[in-house]
């Protein structure tokens, strides 16, 4: 039996176009050179590929390359937002995120929280959204730094951060957004938002895993410390010797991404649809979070029947039962939990996750091996 993908939300395979750009930046007769070798032109030619792959990492989210720091991954990136900004707090020591966040928020957040830093956890509504009211209720006069996610890697509900950042920035606050599971799923224009700091990942955008960005916006940049020091790179912000070849992998992802958005989105809209109604039908099924506020790419599904097993999918779909960063502790969903289901319930649900090159035979196929799951 073929085991169909359905776990985009964790990992995107590479696309084949980025693995070959990739390449050409990695063996000894190809682009090789340390971009910080400013006096030869291995180095240079290093350094004008890295300076390619990020404007064309910014074109995809509205900002200016300047504006782009290179890390490890987004759960680097969120880690320099909230600590970088934390390290130069004087006066504002209150920080406002969500029970909802990904791992490497909640406990960068925990470890401020450890610091002497007080962080007010938002509560979903009964939808799993973080609604503009809830975030301004909770700011003060000492609210530091704002973090939510853009999308929610669980749920795939959409968290409405251009009004949310007018809130934040009329009470003087920072806002930091993870964004990496929104990259090619949604327009990003940070031109136009009211957002400090971005976090993304390439991993999750058909690039490389290993690389990600931060965009520090003209606010924030004055705030915010660096977290790993060694030699002072990117501008200051992120000490290390880039790796060029991840860093054109990221670039080339987003440029395609960028280009392929909208015909793509449309086609995983059509097989989402077809999915999420093959199975809302069948017994006991029914769907986590927000119908409406939401991104086709996922669905959370929770099958509340005593006779579904999580494992009886195991060998014929991929998927998650929480996010990935989640998995090794066996631990029920903390997202899950916060919208109120109980554990069993919260065990009882997969995230499905379609992308690039999920396939209406996929969809079909996936249908096909929950309902023989339940009772006929």
């Amino acid at each position: 039996m073929t085991e169909r993908y359905f776990d985009y939300a964790a990992t995107t395979p590479i696309d084949d176009g980025v693995i070959q750009d990739m390449l050409a930046h990695m063996g000894r007769d190809s682009i090789f050179g340390n971009p910080a070798s400013a006096s030869h032109s291995f180095g240079q030619r290093a350094r004008r590929a890295v300076e390619k792959a990020r404007k064309q990492v910014a074109d995809l989210v509205g900002t200016s390359a300047d504006n782009l720091v290179w890390t490890s991954g987004a759960t680097e990136s969120n880690n320099l937002a909230l600590k970088g900004v934390a390290a130069t707090a004087q006066g504002r020591r209150h920080i406002v995120t969500s029970s909802l966040e990904h791992k490497a928020v909640l406990d960068t957040a925990r470890q401020l929280e450890s610091d002497g830093f007080e962080v007010t956890w938002l509560q979903p509504d009964a939808e799993g959204l973080i609604k503009p009211e809830a975030v301004a209720a909770a700011l003060r006069d000492d609210t530091l730094l704002v973090s939510l996610m853009r999308i929610n890697n669980e749920l795939g509900t959409l968290t409405d951060i251009a009004a949310i950042g007018e809130r934040v920035r009329q009470r003087g606050a920072l806002f930091h957004v993870d964004a990496a599971q929104a990259t090619g799923k949604v327009a990003i224009d940070l031109a136009n938002l009211a957002v400090d700091l971005m976090s993304f990942s390439a991993h999750k955008t058909y690039g490389p895993k290993g690389i990600g960005a931060l965009y520090v916006g003209e606010r924030a940049r004055p705030l915010i410390q660096a977290q790993i020091h060694g030699g002072g790179h990117e501008q200051g912000l992120r000490s290390g010797t880039l790796a060029t070849h991840q860093i054109v992998g990221m670039g080339s992802a987003f440029a395609r991404a960028g280009a392929l958005m909208e015909e793509e989105n449309r086609r995983i809209a059509g097989l989402a649809a077809q999915l999420r109604e093959g199975l809302l039908s069948l017994p006991g099924v029914r769907l986590n979070g927000c119908a409406r506020q939401r991104v086709p790419h996922t669905l959370n599904l929770c099958i509340d029947h005593p006779w579904f097993n999580v494992e009886s999918l195991s060998g014929s779909l991929a998927f998650s039962s929480t996010s990935a960063c989640n998995s090794a502790s066996s631990a029920p969903s903390h997202v899950l939990l916060a919208l109120g289901l109980d554990a069993t319930q919260a065990y009882r649900s997969i995230r499905l996750s379609l992308g690039r090159y999920t396939t209406l035979d996929d969809v079909e196929a996936a249908i096909e091996a929950i309902r023989q799951c339940l009772p006929q």
